[in-house]
């Protein structure tokens, strides 16, 4: 972002990670009771999860949480699919199934998660967008309105959607996932489209 011209506080950014977190914490009782959770993802998960009071563990843990990451392990995978068998709650940070590269899509949390519930039978509860809940988890950590908020995104299907149905102004950007030939397959549209976030800088 700062490449781009843009200069954002460190408290001001909210992440999926973050959210997600921030859902566990207020699910565990108030004796502590409900607090191990088995990660799959990047640092910024696990951290923000160590953060929020969770025991990070493969011993009968009470969340599964899989997030993004570029090395989706096998044997990993594998460990989550036998703990929601034994009865962890299954969460994931996002739906998206795939993620941009340079040299081209790469596989994300959603087509990992999809592999997990054809293997368990359980559908995650995804706290990440479009989910509302990440909406107003944000605007509240930012003390934001949604009159005055926009949602920039390179997805149709998840960032863009989610934010036209809450209500905020819409950012299409054509450096990722969406290209302009694809918006014709939706039913809806964003605000406006760019060719990337550096031309929101020419506009302001």
């Amino acid at each position: 972002m700062r490449s781009s011209g843009l200069e954002v506080p460190e408290e001001n950014i909210w992440t999926s990670a973050l959210a997600t977190a921030q859902f566990l914490k207020n699910q565990v009782t108030g004796s502590g009771a409900g607090n191990r959770a088995y990660t799959i993802g990047e640092a910024g998960l696990t951290t923000a999860l160590h953060e929020a009071g969770f025991i990070l563990t493969d011993q009968y843990p009470d969340f599964v949480v899989l997030g993004e990451t570029r090395t989706y392990s096998f044997e990993a995978i594998t460990m989550a699919i036998r703990l929601i068998l034994l009865g962890a709650r299954f969460i994931a940070t996002n739906p998206d199934a795939t993620g941009p590269s340079n040299d081209g899509p790469l596989p994300a949390t959603g087509a990992v998660a999809a592999l997990i519930t054809k293997a368990t039978g359980r559908e995650p509860y995804i706290v990440g967008k479009p989910n509302p809940m990440m909406f107003r988890s944000v605007m509240n950590q930012i003390d934001a309105h949604s009159e005055t908020t926009a949602m920039i995104r390179d997805r149709m299907d998840t960032g863009i959607i989610a934010g036209m149905e809450a209500g905020l102004h819409t950012v299409l950007v054509l450096s990722g996932i969406t290209q302009h030939k694809d918006i014709s397959a939706y039913p809806f549209r964003p605000n406006q489209v760019l060719s990337s976030v550096a031309d929101l800088i020419t506009q302001v």
